[in-house]
């Protein structure tokens, strides 16, 4: 099987830009940082997840599906960028989400009913493992569902970010400096095994250090095995010859705070800080942790003057509209 431009549904608006965050590097007395904005990446107010849809959609479309089935966490940004995916092609679309109904509609789950999504509430289960009963009920009615993994990281989806690295190359290659790292949040794996095999083919030399999101382990495997089997099998996809090992992969789990989607001081800290910074809005979950990582990582000096760093943002600001309290009203204030 090979991934070709033929199973490709043009969804995003690519290339997504890269901006020098110089307010922030001064203040920090280290390395540059630039920043890579799939927040703007034109779908459904934005994210990275995008990249992988494009494949994903592609394929379902090839397959004569009329219906896309996934799941997430009751904010998902996943679950919202593919919400907008399927109305943009047609599809339907039913997501398995962790928790209760809401008294409220709020931040993504808004997005997901204005988006003609039709939302399944899961309790505890928030990675969509009730999709396979939710897909046996559409088959009944006669519908042809195509099931998005949690995520949206599977060879498929992943083989997004091999292409998001070639885009990457392209902008060095038109002015943007080499970068001695690139940070970014990593919960699915996804994202992490495509940059591993993109950044193998295209942008060799640079480290990629991933901010583990999320202290679970996926289907009862740790993260680092799965982004190891995920990238090879990407590879594969992209007919890529290429072994990789634990050692190659950066994950650090430093970060992990108090839990998925709990908003902690770290978090707080760097929402602000680059809004007030930069102008620019993270999200509460993903580039909030990740980015209270690398602020430590830099003051802790394991990035210097010497270096120059990528932060991928990978979206998700609609979920601050649905964080208020969290950000502004912390616990025993």
């Amino acid at each position: 099987m090979a991934v070709t431009d033929r199973h490709r549904s043009r969804l995003g608006f690519f290339p997504t830009p890269v901006a020098e965050l110089t307010r922030l590097s001064s203040l920090l007395q280290g390395p540059r940082i630039f920043m890579k904005r799939d927040d703007l990446s034109g779908v459904g107010l934005g994210g990275n997840k995008v990249r992988k849809l494009e494949y994903l959609i592609g394929d379902a479309l090839a397959a004569g599906a009329d219906i896309i089935v996934t799941g997430g966490a009751a904010q998902s940004n996943h679950c919202r960028q593919t919400a907008a995916a399927a109305a943009m092609c047609g599809l339907g679309c039913h997501l398995a989400l962790g928790g209760e109904a809401p008294a409220a509609f709020q931040g993504n789950l808004l997005l997901d009913r204005l988006l003609g999504a039709e939302l399944h509430w899961c309790g505890s289960h928030r990675k969509g493992e009730e999709i396979p009963e939710i897909c046996d009920e559409l088959r009944k009615r006669g519908r042809n569902p195509y099931i998005v993994p949690y995520g949206g990281s599977n060879p498929i989806g992943a083989y997004g970010f091999v292409e998001a690295m070639r885009e990457l190359s392209a902008q060095q290659k038109d002015g943007l400096p080499p970068f001695t790292h690139i940070v970014f949040a990593s919960s699915s794996g996804g994202t992490h095994a495509g940059m591993l095999v993109g950044s193998s083919l295209f942008t060799s030399g640079c480290r990629l250090v991933g901010i583990s999101i999320d202290k679970e382990d996926l289907q009862g495997d740790s993260l680092e095995r799965c982004i190891i089997r995920l990238a090879a099998e990407t590879a594969e996809l992209a007919g890529h010859k290429k072994v990789f090992s634990e050692e190659e992969l950066i994950l650090c789990a430093d970060y992990l705070g108090d839990g998925y989607g709990v908003v902690g001081a770290p978090e707080r800290e760097a929402l602000t800080l680059i809004a007030r910074q930069e102008g620019i809005l993270l999200d509460p979950v993903y580039t909030g942790r990740a980015m209270a990582g690398l602020l430590d990582m830099i003051r802790k000096k394991k990035m210097t003057q010497k270096d120059t760093v990528l932060f991928w943002h990978t979206g998700g600001t609609p979920a601050l509209f649905a964080y208020g309290n969290d950000l502004f009203s912390p616990p025993g204030s």
